[in-house]
């Protein structure tokens, strides 16, 4: 039984990117979109009025960009804070770095497709944050494995069950949670399940984190 749908605001300045997220997510029975904003100052606005559950935001936008439009409506002044996900065609490590400190609880490529659409949606009302694959590997590649002799702080590859380090394997090669699911035969609930636990066990919050550590406790390889 599905209870009550989430509740979505697109910003975005292109009419028909706007038409095409309205169309994949009205099209999910536990998604609605309840209103479009074609900048950032009038999504803010619909945003105070209408109270989404969710707000994709683009971030070259006019009159409030969405890295500021996240700060207003994530950020730590924000009462009460609203779910935002950055959905853009820009991918730049600033922008990264600025939408996640900012309040931003997922940071998509347009170019990603549908199915991470709603996949990152659903991450964050359920309290993830998903950052398109392509992103999390560039970013693993800044990272530099800790020498020998300095182990990683915390809890190692022991800590987790041999399914969870499989998972945490392809996490750091950018697996979204469908291609886990199809790599390890398992469905993707089952994937998202051992994803929640990851981050519980060592305490980490998001995908880029959980990559991370695979790198840096020598559980994957460092990308070539």
């Amino acid at each position: 039984m599905i209870g009550t749908p989430t509740r979505i605001l697109l910003a975005d300045d292109q009419d028909d990117v706007r038409s095409g997220f309205r169309l994949v997510l009205d099209s999910q029975p536990d998604m609605t979109v309840i209103g479009e904003a074609a900048d950032g100052a009038t999504a803010l606005e619909l945003a105070r009025h209408l109270r989404p559950d969710v707000v994709l935001a683009d971030i070259r936008m006019p009159r409030l960009d969405g890295l500021e439009l996240t700060r207003l409506l994530a950020g730590p002044g924000a009462t009460p804070p609203t779910k935002v996900v950055v959905v853009t065609t820009f991918d730049l490590d600033d922008y990264v770095h600025t939408a996640l400190h900012n309040g931003a609880c997922g940071f998509l490529l347009k170019r990603s497709g549908p199915t991470l659409l709603i996949e990152g949606v659903r991450a964050a009302m359920a309290g993830d944050a998903l950052i398109s694959p392509q992103i999390t590997v560039r970013l693993l590649r800044k990272l530099a494995p800790p020498p020998p002799s300095h182990p990683h702080p915390g809890p190692g590859p022991d800590a987790l069950t041999d399914r969870e380090r499989d998972i945490a394997r392809l996490v750091a090669r950018g697996f979204t949670n469908q291609e886990i699911a199809t790599e390890l035969v398992i469905s993707p609930g089952t994937a998202k399940t051992h994803l929640a636990n990851i981050q519980s066990k060592l305490k980490l919050r998001n995908r880029v984190e959980i990559a991370a550590w695979a790198w840096q406790t020598g559980l994957t390889p460092p990308a070539s």
